[in-house]
């Protein structure tokens, strides 16, 4: 089974000419088409006692241990009994050769299917055509062991793709549609954009949507890997799948279908576990050179203990098949797949969306991280940094804040809301204001308490002839925005204003430079501003007053000295810049999960993130390499020794059945490796 192969509607692999198993359990009448892994498990069980029965009744078993079961009709039963195991428990093999052979690409199940014709056809001719020793137990056991090795197999490699399964289980069945102020409840397929439903305390949120009314707080990490709780209230979007915490939310749907943010992000995890990193495009080539390989080893192997140093026709028909069965390059071919696989979910639980393999596969080799600064390094909103007042004040500042956040409510610029904030922050009861009038670009005043405010700029503060004093120098050289206060038509103090830094951003430009990567800003800030922040959170290089369309301009002047480069923005306005950079990663994508300028896209606002990313990168890099060595190991040691190179001098040999155990447990070994990727922490 090639895990990679995803194609939107059910049919066979184009590869192997085998069913395909659904990836959710959307699709009807599932139940009464057994998966392939299904498929193995009955026919291993089925052929199990006849696999005994053929065993017990070998007559070089019945020496080796020393008892006899012989009646006239001995070699007719085994032809019967093989012949049953060979057609029943080889068919899957014979179904995927015939993939294989008609894409001009033959592989592991090809060689399979080889091997054990020619136990077969060579067992039958002992039978009927000349006396010998037939092979019959040895294919036997071949053919149990194979459909047992792929059973396993692919219950660990369901394991690695089960994610995509439990997105789709997050979103509940149904859903309590309100209509003429009742509730209906309908099922989640039905709903419609506009329609409201109301979710209860503790229940899954149907379907992508606003609050329309209520305030809870709800669960949003199965989706976005945000371990807090988020709270909820009017206008603030919602996502289908999370959980409802404490209280009653009524919802306005506003996507359905494939727009959902679960659809887009399974969407996202079936299109990234398609792509290939370019590691498994040579996986694939040494995969498909393996095929010539084992078919070279059989025959020379045959020839070899026929004629060069003769033992029998038995022995080199049995070395023969051992030769091509334990090069079957399955772990090859599982090798990098079930890494990628693994690495899309898991990167998906924890809000890291890969839309393309070859990015990640990049990320690795980064030495340099250009973040956006406003919306990525800060939060884009402005918050109060400092209060200053004339020495002799007979306000105190708590109180200039509640004047001054008392005019600003009415306001709705963001330098406003910053003010008004901070108030509710210290838990300032804010009055009321009356007289409101606001001078656009400059402030506003009103009267609060009796008293005459104006919170403005400097330009508001000499349109009306206010004298600053010496109040200003205490200032000077800070690059935060002052907003000036006046009461009763004297100047109170000065609100110095800056855009808040996130409290994620300083410890991911500390983690990156512990993983020995640099990091840029690019900002359209003055230099001043720019510089504060970059000091602030220990920036390597700071881009000021850049201007939108010269961002790609500052990505490929670091690629031109030489560094591998990635760019960190919002994903809309930084377009071109993301697209530029070798790994374009777009952070804060919410439920716009679809952003297409970037190779990885990340849910929340949280640089943290990007140093997740990145580590993602390298412990999937470090998971392939394992693994080839492993399954490129193996296949050096294991082909000479099947081939008999090891027996005229120490007298090891590997039968078939041994053979095919080795190569089973080597593809195991490969996808056990890769699951264990699953328990990794995400930071360096």
């Amino acid at each position: 089974m090639d895990p990679d192969i995803v194609q939107e509607h059910p049919g066979n692999c184009p590869k192997c000419g085998m069913k395909l198993v659904p990836m959710n359990g959307e699709h009807e009448g599932h139940e009464n088409h057994p998966s392939m892994e299904m498929d193995f498990r009955k026919r291993f069980f089925i052929t199990l006692p006849l696999v005994l029965i053929s065993i017990v009744l070998s007559p070089n078993i019945q020496k080796w241990f020393g008892f006899q079961i012989n009646f006239d009709s001995r070699e007719i039963v085994l032809f019967l009994i093989g012949s049953f195991i060979y057609l029943f428990g080889g068919l899957p093999f014979f179904k995927a050769a015939r993939g294989e052979v008609s894409q001009k690409n033959p592989g592991m199940m090809t060689l399979v299917a080889f091997a054990i014709t020619v136990g077969y056809l060579f067992s039958a001719a002992a039978t009927f055509l000349f006396p010998g020793e037939s092979l019959y137990w040895e294919i036997a056991t071949l053919i149990s062991v194979f459909l047992l090795g792929h059973w396993l197999e692919m219950r660990s490699v369901r394991g690695a793709t089960g994610a995509l399964t439990e997105l789709a289980k997050l979103i509940p069945p149904s859903a309590h549609l309100l209509k003429d102020k009742t509730t209906v409840d309908v099922k989640t397929a039905e709903l419609k954009i506009g329609n409201r439903v109301l979710v209860k305390p503790g229940e899954k949120i149907p379907i992508d949507g606003i609050v329309v009314d209520g305030e809870s707080s709800v669960n949003e990490s199965m989706v976005t890997g945000e371990s807090r709780p988020i709270e909820k209230k009017k206008c603030d979007k919602v996502i289908g799948g999370t959980i409802n915490q404490d209280g009653s939310l009524t919802i306005e749907v506003k996507k359905t279908g494939a727009d959902t943010a679960i659809s887009q992000i399974m969407k996202l995890i079936t299109e990234a576990q398609a792509s290939k990193p370019n590691v498994q495009h040579l996986a694939d080539r040494a995969a498909g050179v393996l095929f010539y390989v084992a078919v070279i080893a059989g025959a020379a192997s045959f020839i070899t203990w026929v004629f060069v140093l003769p033992h029998g026709v038995v022995f080199a028909a049995t070395v023969a098949v051992a030769a091509i069965v334990v090069a079957c390059p399955h772990a090859l071919g599982l090798a990098i797949p079930t890494v990628t696989t693994i690495t899309s979910t898991l990167g998906a639980k924890n809000g890291i969306l890969i839309k393309d393999m070859k990015g990640l596969e990049i990320a690795r080799k980064i030495n340099y991280v250009i973040f956006d600064k406003t919306g990525t390094l800060t939060r884009g909103e402005f918050g109060v940094a400092e209060i200053i007042q004339p020495s002799k004040s007979n306000v105190s500042k708590s109180e200039l804040l509640k004047l001054a956040a008392a005019v600003e409510t009415q306001s709705q610029h963001s330098i406003g809301q910053g003010i008004v904030n901070e108030a509710k922050n210290q838990k300032i009861n804010i009055p009321s204001v009356t007289e409101f009038r606001s001078y656009p670009g400059k402030g506003a005043s009103g009267k609060v308490q009796g008293k005459k405010i104006i919170v403005g700029n400097k330009a508001l503060i000499n349109d009306l002839k206010l004298e600053t004093g010496s109040l200003e120098k205490n200032f000077k050289g800070k690059s935060n925005t002052p907003v000036y206060i006046s009461i009763d038509g004297k100047l109170a103090g000065i609100i110095l204003l800056a855009d808040i830094v996130r409290e994620e951003s300083k410890e991911a430009i500390k983690k990156l430079h512990e993983m020995g990567i640099k990091t840029a800003m690019l900002t359209g800030d003055t230099p001043d501003v720019a510089e504060e922040v970059g000091k602030k959170l220990a920036i390597d290089t700071v881009f000021a007053q850049v201007l939108p369309q010269d961002k790609v301009g500052k990505v490929k002047k670091l690629q031109g000295e030489g560094n591998t480069v990635a760019m960190v923005g919002d994903g809309v306005n930084d377009a071109p810049s993301l697209t530029q950079a070798h790994v374009g990663i777009a952070i804060g994508a919410g439920t716009d999960v679809a952003v297409e300028s970037a190779d990885i896209v990340l849910m929340k606002n949280d640089p943290m993130d990007v140093v997740k990313a990145i580590s993602l990168s390298r412990k999937t890099n470090s998971k392939m390499v394992q693994n080839l060595i492993w399954a490129t190991g193996y296949n050096v040691f294991a082909i000479p020794t099947a081939a008999g190179a090891l027996y005229p001098s120490l007298g090891i040999l590997l039968r078939p059945e041994w053979a095919a155990l080795l190569m089973s447990a080597s593809s195991i070994i490969v996808v056990f490796n890769a699951l264990l990727l699953r328990k990794e922490k995400l930071y360096a």
